[in-house]
């Protein structure tokens, strides 16, 4: 498969300290073990033009408070507080090269945030996704984004989950649904 690089987003999703570090409040190993190739992933598409853009998962401290039903405080436990050490992206991954970062604050990075508007002003259509959770934040966006129409291709040796199961249900839900599934071997750059 080649992709045009001015099409092109790597799409880094929530790989911060809180989920990917052995001491974060959410530690996945899966998550951790994902790091070095999405580092490479982001190397390369930085190198042939493609955009890159990380999403960073941050709550304030009182943003469930008057929760009538959604509040992951109560799902997960305190994770990724705004200000917090959790909430920092984890270190051995070139943040240098990030275009954008899209701050969220729930599962979908296309629910009220600027990404879907500063994708479309660069013309970029082809998004490729890694990051964590796979079946949680990963997933939740990658079929936002599809449902916009652009074309998410999740790289399976670059998502991240808490049990392996959950990663292959990610993956074969967003490649029977709205997306299509690939290792980051599998493509290269016009």
């Amino acid at each position: 498969m080649e992709l045009e690089p001015d099409e092109t987003a790597v799409i880094v999703v929530d790989m911060q300290n809180d989920f990917a570090h052995p001491d974060g409040a959410l530690y996945a190993p899966g998550s951790a073990d994902v790091i070095e190739p999405i580092a490479s992933l982001v190397e390369r598409a930085a190198d042939a033009g493609a955009s890159v853009v990380f999403t960073r998962d941050l709550h304030p401290p009182e943003q469930f408070d008057d929760a009538h039903y959604y509040d992951e405080f109560d799902q997960w436990g305190e994770h990724v507080v705004e200000g917090s050490w959790g909430a920092e992206f984890v270190d051995d991954l070139p943040t240098d090269r990030v275009d954008h970062v899209v701050e969220k604050h729930t599962y979908d990075a296309f629910q009220r945030t600027e990404l879907e508007s500063w994708l479309a002003a660069r013309g970029i259509r082809d998004l490729l996704f890694c990051g964590t959770l796979a079946n949680v934040c990963v997933l939740h966006t990658a079929g936002s984004a599809g449902l916009r129409d652009f074309r998410p291709i999740l790289l399976a040796d670059c998502i991240g989950a808490i049990e392996d199961e959950h990663h292959e249900y990610a993956l074969e839900h967003a490649e029977w649904l709205f997306g299509e599934v690939h290792g980051s071997d599998e493509f290269s750059f016009a």
